[in-house]
């Protein structure tokens, strides 16, 4: 090991100790072991350039043990992607650019944002398809890397594990390399407490390559060639099993669980720095030369590799168009012209128009890859003619994710922030539940992830109050950064689905099970609400969204009979509408003029923007859908008596 390596691992290891103690929060034992580790993935493995954080054929790191923020810190401050030593001092405070968790897009070089255990693990599962779908589509000269992963146990304990294990086996995803950090601790204290899983059979049974490598933590040159037989492995997954000792070489907390989640006190800091040789009595121990030496390792490493594969790119025939819409997550030009229109009157679920809308676009969006969690046909993410992704169809833009809501919702994550897919998946509004964590992951972290939520209200029916959503249209707008769409028609539903690809973060698209009829243009879509019938001077406008703007079309026309004129509003985007200006909401939403909100759902928030609710605040139940909303008042009668009521039993 050149001398340059071992001091970046002692500077990493430093770190490890003195920025959790000065923050007097953080997680410093597990960097202090791992350090070897990450100091052979950045320094002698990946392919990767600190002067392009982004560019697009690099390996790809994802922390899952995201606690351990301050390992991942350390060595994007040793290669010099933009960290100093005042932002490693000011770990874990407000405005630094080294939060407690790693975050996408805060801080460069950190590909996913990770904490809550398990969702990076899956993240990654979702890099590889979309880096083998990239090779198999513009060929290896261009794509062509791996995408690592280090977890620990509690990681692998979490349930999504599990369902993003199986599939990346079934997948046979090659490209993939997962470090498992069996350090034997978690919070509460020896693994033994509450698992005794065997990990390599677990995997081996999921189809992965497995090699567990034993206690070779410190050992930078074992590890390297541990990494090495593992990216060797094409047809498969691999997992490298390594016995680590988390807060190695503490005296006192080594192998403890005091050395997860707690900074070391200042003796054992001084003892843990002699015995590692870095002088006791400084904190944030970088000599110049030392982080001089990494960075220009680092440099010359990225930049050889980077124009190697600049100029492939330059003297290939790719398809220059396709490639820059990929990789911007968007459309060819004009590509919207292929979409449907419906004319009004027409039967159409919102569930089969996305479908619709969805093959139109393959052509004009290349990057659209898409599937569901065992409801592929049913949510309208069936990709007409395309083959199924898989290892003999690497090309393959149909990804069955199998009933694995939690896994398809993180790997969706991970395909987005790989870059060069736009990635859509199906389930059910009520199953929505189950990807709820990667959902608010995906708006946190900005990823370009569509999330198509279907049969989302009691009218699917028969299947009863266990499937049938009330609370989750709320629950969805309740989450920032996530960009909530509930069409009203297929109209709607197509101009939805230009706005998500257009969007620069996460859209969530809430689609009827029921045929409902065309009554919109699509034009409201684009602000979050809009008229769609104006009424002169009304005396009431009643605002609905999704299947219930037909309803108030309806109760319009019986309120317009009585002599009270009703205008109607589609807002199928709370979200895009709050960010209008205030002169466009005026006009939708006219001050002074009562308003009667219609949805078959949870009332909570209407009150923004309605004086009366017309909605489901209980669970529903088992019977035909027509029948379920008209016994829970999702009529027109209901609506017209709550817009009388509003008015006080007239004008």
């Amino acid at each position: 090991m050149e001398a340059f390596e071992e001091q970046g691992i002692r500077i990493v290891r430093g770190l490890a100790m003195d920025a959790p103690r000065q923050a007097s929060s953080g997680h410093p034992g597990t960097a202090l072991a791992l350090a070897p580790l990450a100091h052979v993935l950045y320094g002698r493995i990946m392919k990767h350039d600190p002067a392009e954080p982004q560019w697009p054929d690099r390996d790809r790191l994802v922390l899952s043990a995201g606690h351990a923020s301050i390992l991942l810190y350390g060595y994007l401050y040793l290669c010099g992607y933009g960290l100093e030593l005042d932002d490693l001092r000011a770990f874990r405070q407000w405005g630094s650019a080294t939060p407690g968790h790693p975050e996408r897009g805060h801080t460069a070089g950190v590909e996913v944002t990770t904490g809550p255990l398990g969702q990076g693990f899956t993240n990654a599962v979702g890099m590889a398809i979309a880096e083998r779908w990239l090779r198999a589509r513009f060929g290896s000269d261009l794509v062509d890397h791996h995408v690592f992963t280090i977890a620990g146990d509690g990681c692998l304990q979490e349930g999504i594990s599990h369902e993003a294990a199986s599939l990346a086996g079934h997948l046979g995803l090659g490209r993939l390399v997962a470090v498992y950090d069996d350090n034997g601790i978690t919070i509460d204290g020896s693994t033994e407490l509450s698992s005794s899983d065997d990990v390599v059979g677990r995997f081996t049974a999921y189809g992965w390559h497995v090699e567990a490598v034993g206690e070779i933590a410190n050992d930078v040159d074992a590890l390297e060639a541990a990494l090495r037989r593992a990216m060797a492995v094409e047809d498969r997954p691999s997992l490298v099993v390594l016995r680590s000792h988390i807060g190695w070489p503490s005296p006192r907390f080594t192998d403890t669980s005091k050395a997860h989640g707690d900074p070391f006190p200042p003796d054992e800091i001084a003892v843990t720095k002699e015995l590692l040789g870095i002088p006791p009595d400084h904190s944030f121990w970088a000599p110049d030369d030392d982080v001089a030496a990494y960075r220009a390792h680092a440099a010359e490493r990225g930049a050889a590799a980077r124009a190697a594969w600049r100029a492939r790119f330059d003297a290939s025939t790719v398809d220059r168009a396709a490639w820059d819409a990929c990789w911007a997550q968007g459309g060819l030009p004009g590509w919207e012209e292929a979409l449907p229109r419906f004319e009004e009157g027409e039967q159409l679920a919102t569930r089969v128009a996305i479908g619709k809308a969805l093959n139109a676009s393959l052509a004009g969006v290349p990057g659209l890859v898409a599937g569901g969690a065992d409801l592929t046909g049913n949510t309208g993410t069936k990709l007409d003619g395309e083959p199924r992704q898989s290892a003999a169809h690497p090309e393959g833009r149909q990804v069955y994710f199998g009933i694995r809501e939690h896994a398809m919702g993180a790997a969706l994550n991970g395909m987005a922030l790989h870059g060069g897919v736009v990635p859509v998946g199906g389930t059910f509004l009520v199953f929505g539940d189950y990807q709820r964590p990667a959902i608010r992951l995906a708006a946190l972290s900005g990823a370009k992830s569509v999330f198509v939520l279907t049969h989302d209200s009691v009218g699917l029916g028969e299947d009863g109050p266990t499937h049938q959503p009330v609370e989750q249209i709320a629950s969805l707008r309740a989450i920032p950064g996530l960009h909530v769409v509930r069409p009203a028609d297929a109209n709607e539903t197509v101009a939805a689905w230009v706005d998500a690809v257009g969007h620069d973060g996460p859209t969530a698209l809430v689609l009827s099970r029921q045929a409902i009829p065309v009554v919109t243009d699509g034009s409201a879509v684009a602000r979050g609400g809009g008229v769609v019938r104006a009424a002169d001077d009304p005396h009431v406008v009643l605002v609905g969204t999704g299947s219930e703007v037909a309803l108030c079309l309806a109760a319009a026309e019986v309120l317009d009979g009585e002599g009270l004129r009703a205008a109607v509003v589609s807002l199928p985007s709370w979200d895009r509408f709050a960010a209008q200006p205030e002169a466009y909401r005026r006009d939708v939403l006219p001050p002074g003029v009562p308003v009667v909100a219609v949805e078959a759902g949870t009332t909570l928030g209407w009150e923004r923007w309605a004086d009366a609710v017309v909605g489901i605040d209980r669970f529903g139940a088992s019977a035909p859908g027509a029948v379920a909303l008209d016994r829970l008042g999702i009529n027109v009668d209901n609506v017209v008596a709550h817009a009388r009521a509003l008015l006080g039993g007239g004008r």
